[in-house]
């Protein structure tokens, strides 16, 4: 906190710090004066009418009274992290955006507009990394027409935690009653140290260029057709993406169980410097045997081999078994991301 010369704590940010880092001290209860005071560090969205609005790392908004304000700074961008590979939002958003590519999209400034028959949002989502090049309600009325006319809900994707994330646009959805659906972190890490983890078993888990009916048979998600395997084998290229490099390429690993479905699977994308784990699936009756992890080193043994250094995978907060599964891996979160959908009843 702030604190004076004479020992105070001081209030020394204002309403022009909006869009900024701040660290805040405020009265838990109203009319309590000692004893009882909240700390909170986040991107300061709002403050109007005598009401403040934090968004913390997580995306979640905290909403007090300017007059329960008892110290506060503007501080430094969240630091970075002190182990595995150095990544910028940026970067990381254009890799785990091509790892899910849609089938057909389309710019709106510096907005992706995706679509993929509405296989994972993360195909059928705006991705929002710049400005759209229309005042905000215009760029979301676009939005919704473009999804309503593929007879598709309008999402967007956003993400919040990291220096340049869109805290700001997640305060202005919400405002305009946006609906947060889904809330994950994208979590990095060396790739080096997975391949390492169960290299004497990764020999038992079987890699192919193609997702089979045996390996889409252990897939959870259900319903998988032609749109599906596309974006599963690596979709369309984005947008002004094509003759730029090497294409990603894209893994599938299954370890054999007692039948024709396999007892684990996995996905894995490699592109460049990094690899992109994802579809880690075990079967109930065989999980604590280690299976996720020969899953994963089998594929990060094959990426190291194309060249790629660093590893990212995306994880929901309530899968508290993968959490502790990648973090002993060495695995962190670098950042949230946010599914916001079209408020009910909407209309261009």
């Amino acid at each position: 906190m702030e604190i004076s010369a004479a020992g105070r704590l001081e209030v020394r940010i204002t309403a022009a710090d909006v869009g900024k880092r701040v660290s805040v001290r405020r009265l838990s209860e109203p009319g309590v004066t000692e004893g009882q005071f909240t700390d909170t560090v986040g991107v300061l969205t709002s403050w109007d009418s005598g009401v403040l609005v934090i968004t913390r790392k997580s995306g979640e908004s905290v909403r007090f009274a300017e007059s329960s304000l008892v110290a506060g700074k503007v501080v430094p961008p969240a630091p970075a992290r002190r182990r595995g590979p150095a990544a910028s939002y940026a970067e990381l958003a254009h890799v785990s955006a091509r790892a899910w590519r849609p089938t057909e999209s389309e710019r709106l400034g510096g907005w992706e507009l995706r679509a993929a028959s509405g296989f994972t949002r993360r195909a059928n989502s705006v991705l929002p990394l710049g400005d759209p090049g229309l005042p905000l309600d215009g760029a979301l009325d676009v939005v919704r027409r473009w999804y309503g006319d593929r007879g598709l809900p309008a999402y967007l994707q956003t993400a919040t935690g990291a220096e340049g994330t869109q805290e700001l646009l997640c305060a202005e959805l919400e405002r305009r009653g946006w609906v947060r659906e889904v809330t994950a972190e994208l979590w990095i890490g060396a790739l080096a140290p997975v391949a390492d983890r169960a290299e004497a078993e990764a020999g038992g888990a079987v890699l192919a260029r193609q997702a089979d009916e045996a390996w889409l048979a252990r897939y959870q998600r259900k319903g998988v057709d032609e749109v599906a395997l596309k974006v599963l084998g690596g979709g369309s290229p984005r947008s002004g993406e094509a003759g730029r490099g090497r294409e990603p390429s894209v893994w599938f690993a299954s370890v054999p169980g007692e039948g024709a479905v396999p007892a684990a699977i996995g996905r894995c994308v490699v592109d460049g410097r990094w690899a992109g784990f994802g579809a880690v699936e075990v079967d109930p009756a065989q999980r604590r045997r280690g299976l996720a992890t020969v899953v994963m080193a089998a594929l990060a043994r094959r990426a190291l081999a194309e060249g790629a250094s660093a590893a990212w995978l995306q994880v929901e907060e309530d899968n508290t078994a993968a959490r502790a599964l990648y973090a002993g891996m060495g695995f962190g979160a670098h950042h949230a991301y946010h599914h916001y959908r079209e408020p009910e009843g909407s209309t261009p």
